[in-house]
This record gives structure tokens, sequence and C-alpha cells, in this order.
């Protein structure tokens, strides 16, 4: 299992990674929030609390691809934008993220942060994934990198998702964090560059 030292190097390594990085990203990420609030109409950088290390909440950051909208019966319905589409395939909307890598509530791999009534009621040696920082890519990420497709195929799509695929995420994430090593982490962010 991933020792306090070891956790303490992959933050060594994320914090150097991130601020290589950062000078490269700041003008896209600055143009891609541009483009998100002209298309959706609203502040393009998107913000939801989300579960992370030791089970405490904090907030993601991702480009905002959903548009609201009115209907005749004065109800709002949010949906993505073509360019919203677009940002979420190509996996741009998560650019953001590389702030939450900064400030030290996700790491560059990782189990994905999800929002409460998931990783937050994880029971016995489930809970060792709460060990690690969230990522923004990870064994299950790279797994399940279509996992939108896969729901929209299900009868209910949400039951599907708690007794099939995060049941799956589980273990996937338990594995990692059982058998971490910097190789592996370096492995995860070159499969991610290559998908």
């Amino acid at each position: 299992m991933i020792s306090k030292k070891q956790l303490f190097w992959k933050r060594v390594f994320d914090l150097f990674l991130s601020l290589v990085l950062l000078p490269i990203c700041i003008v896209p990420i600055f143009l891609l929030v541009t483009i998100a609030t002209i298309d959706t109409k609203k502040y393009g950088v998107f913000s939801q609390l989300r579960v992370g290390q030791h089970g405490r909440l904090f907030k993601i950051y991702k480009l905002r691809t959903l548009k609201e909208e009115q209907h005749n019966l004065g109800h709002l319905n949010k949906s993505a934008t073509r360019l919203g589409r677009f940002f979420r395939n190509t996996k741009l909307d998560e650019l953001p993220q590389l702030f939450n890598v900064i400030i030290g509530d996700m790491s560059f791999v990782g189990p994905r942060p999800d929002v409460r009534g998931f990783a937050d009621e994880l029971q016995g040696e489930d809970r060792i994934i709460l060990r690690v920082k969230p990522g923004i890519t990870g064994p299950a990420t790279l797994k399940y990198k279509n996992e939108e497709i896969v729901l929209s195929r299900q009868i209910d799509p949400e039951k599907y998702n708690r007794t099939i695929i995060w049941v799956d995420k589980v273990e996937i994430n338990k594995k990692y964090v059982q058998n971490w090593s910097f190789y592996l982490d370096l492995n995860f962010i070159t499969k991610s560059i290559l998908n």
C-alpha cells in the first residue's frame, strides 16, 4: 500500500509537473474559458463539490459545457452545446484542473473525484482509495473513458452505474493504491496522452 513517504514524493512530482505545464497551458486555458463563456452565455469555468483525499470535499474546476435553455413551461433545461460536447470528448474541459493539482486538491493520477454519495460512503478496506488524492487520469478513468456512451445505452443508467461501473472502479482503484509506483503513474499519464 502507498506509504506517507510515497505520497510526499507523488505530491512533489505533481507540483513539479504542474509548474512546468502552467506557462504552456495558461494562455490556452484563458482562451478556452473565454470561448466557453461566449458559447454558454455564463462564466466559462464550472465548479462543483467533489469528494477528495480522506473524504474531504473540494471544488473541482472544469470548462463550462452546458447551456441553460428556457422551455415553454418556464423550466430550465441544461444541455451540452456542440462546442461543449467537443470539449468533453477531447477532455479539454478538464484543463482547469491543473489549478486543482497546484492547490493540492488533486493529483495527475488517481481515482476520479466523485460527487457525494460514492467515495464518501466507502466502507472497510475499500476506504484505502481515500488515502490518495483524486486524479485527472487513472486506471479507472482510462477504462471508462466512454462512460457517458455506455450509460446512455442502459435502461436504468443510474442503477447500472452504481451496481456495475462503480463496483468495478472501486476494485480498480484499490489495486492502484495497493500497488502504487512512480512508474505506474508515468504509465497512466503516457496512456492518457496517447489516447
